[in-house]
């Protein structure tokens, strides 16, 4: 009994201190590359610092798990049995309910996207909508949101002279999608037995957070890419607690359609899924040959679509550049601060992908400047060469190398980030200054046409203004680094009392993220699911402050 206890005492510690380590690095890293845009390791003062903060996060990470596992112990649920009396007083039928959710949902976008008529169409939406228009495609961005994006401006363009209207229809689109994709998540939380105030808070939460409303107004492909994600993540819990998954042709039939929907949004998607298979079939005690199957039909299908569409489309294929947004940031780094480190031979060879001038546009946070300007096809014919001449350079100059890196990712794990990656940069209806949130403007051929002037304003400044990333507690909410560092802490929590079953859902989000750190900047839009799968985080914590196997 006494070493049992010893046990769980020393994998606590095992737990809380490894979470408490990675935390207080994020913490110490990010503050340095915030203010002075390099990490240096030799520092002795960073490694005391960070020896002290692990010592004492870990004492506080054990002590809110204690009192996590007070709560537990007493089978009191998150939001407690006098809140469920409170909120049953309303005599409303399941069916009811998800109507409910699902009009309150509109009603509460309805005001915004009045008021940022036609919507938000940004970040690449231009570039997406002339694919159509001229007929001219490439996979710079997935065919499937290109054909449905570009379609729907183009069609209803055609039929009624307008592009605004055309744009308008998509957001219809994409928020009655939303609408009912949360809807589901709620009514399956109710099933889970997730406590009704619990449930009003996700819903509220999911309503009027500035994140959500903007994306779910936005045409960028993130949100769709983000719903179909949060159904893979429904069916990955039922999988898990449930007892008919394999059973259920409807439960099967949404994991494929869930995992093709994000393979072919984001190309990422694609990535994350297969790296998930093998995880997911390691966890996966039985049925593993049932999953398998599922997740190679989703494989396939997303295949023979994008094969189809690019085959159909003649759609151009020749871009390296977003696969090695790091190595080439990398390049230019060094060159930036270290350009005595590259031979003559090495020089000339780096010359011919990554020019003089190409070269001179390196800015830390952003990747774009350069990688836009990288010679794919130089590249692409003799891609061993510009590979060697990478890991020579970097062997040379390693810590130059993990500073590049570091810089365009550090937003995602570092809590107190000012996301100002494109600062000085215009684009159509003005110039980026201190922050750079969220996009914002409408591209052309649309044209703001707001209806609640005053509203259109507030969304302005919570897009391109500091502010709500400088109050104390209110700006984590609006950061991608803390509510990732919010997920950890719970999965630490979960993972310390044994319960995989309900950190199963939460996979492919990790492998998603993992995905990220290796993209061209750090953004909102990367990481959308930490704010629309906010809800399934909390209902799961419930379910593990039960005790019991759900």
């Amino acid at each position: 009994m006494r070493s049992e206890k010893k046990r769980k005492e020393s994998r606590s510690l095992l737990i809380a201190g490894g979470f408490s380590f990675l935390f207080s690095a994020a913490i110490l890293f990010g503050a340095r590359l915030d203010s002075v845009e390099n990490v240096d390791v030799k520092d002795i003062t960073l490694w005391l610092q960070l020896a002290a903060f692990t010592v004492i996060f870990t004492g506080l990470s054990l002590l809110l798990w204690r009192l996590m596992d007070g709560l537990q112990d007493r089978g009191v649920s998150f939001a407690g049995k006098t809140v469920n009396k409170i909120t049953g007083v309303f005599n409303v039928t399941d069916a009811q309910a998800d109507v409910a959710a699902f009009l309150f949902l509109l009603l509460c976008w309805l005001p915004v996207f009045l008021a940022v008529y036609p919507g938000f169409f940004v970040y690449d939406a231009q570039d997406e909508y002339i694919q159509v228009a001229t007929r001219v495609f490439s996979t710079h961005h997935p065919l499937v949101h290109v054909l449905l994006l570009g379609g729907m401006l183009c069609g209803v363009h055609k039929l009624t002279g307008s592009y605004n209207l055309g744009i308008a229809c998509y957001m219809v689109f994409q928020m009655v999608l939303a609408a009912g994709v949360f809807t589901f998540l709620f009514s399956y939380l109710r099933t889970k037995k997730v406590s009704r105030m619990l449930r009003l808070v996700g819903l509220v939460w999911l309503g009027v957070f500035p994140t959500v409303v903007m994306f779910t107004l936005c045409s960028a492909k993130d949100a769709l890419f983000t719903l179909a994600l949060l159904l893979l993540l429904v069916c990955l819990l039922e999988m898990g607690t449930g007892e008919t998954f394999f059973d259920a042709r409807g439960w099967q039939l949404l994991f494929v359609l869930g995992g093709m929907g994000m393979m072919l949004l984001r190309n990422n998607g694609f990535y994350a899924f297969l790296v998930m298979i093998p995880l997911l079939l390691l966890v996966q005690k039985k049925r593993r040959g049932r999953l398998l199957f599922l997740s190679l039909c989703a494989v396939a299908g997303c295949m023979l679509i994008n094969g189809g569409l690019k085959a159909a489309l003649h759609a151009e294929d020749s871009e390296y550049q977003e696969l090695l947004t790091v190595p080439i940031q990398q390049l230019a780094r060094t060159y930036q601060y270290a350009p005595d480190v590259f031979s003559g031979e090495e020089l000339k060879s780096l010359y011919e992908i990554l020019d003089e001038e190409t070269l001179s546009l390196y800015t830390p946070r952003l990747s774009d400047p350069v990688k836009y300007r990288f010679d794919n096809e130089t590249f692409a014919r003799n891609k061993g060469k510009y590979a060697k001449l990478w890991l020579r350079v970097g062997m040379k100059k390693p810590l130059i190398y993990l500073n590049a890196w570091w810089m365009t990712s550090y937003g995602f794990w570092y809590p107190d980030t000012i996301i100002n990656v494109y600062g000085g940069n215009t684009v159509f209806t003005f110039t980026y200054k201190d922050n750079s949130y969220f996009g914002y403007e409408v591209e052309q051929p649309g044209v703001r046409e707001s209806k609640i002037p005053w509203l259109n304003e507030v969304y302005r400044k919570l897009s391109l203004e500091v502010w709500k990333e400088k109050i104390p507690v209110i700006s984590w909410l609006f950061s991608p680094g803390a509510m990732f560092w919010l997920y950890a802490f719970l999965f630490a929590w979960l993972l310390n009392n044994g319960r995989y079953e309900l950190l199963r859902p939460f996979l492919p989000m990790f492998v998603i993220w993992l995905t990220v750190l290796l993209g061209p900047t750090y953004l909102p839009r990367y990481v959308l699911f930490l704010w629309y799968a906010f809800p399934l985080l909390l209902a799961v914590t419930q379910m593990g402050m039960r005790g019991e196997k759900t």
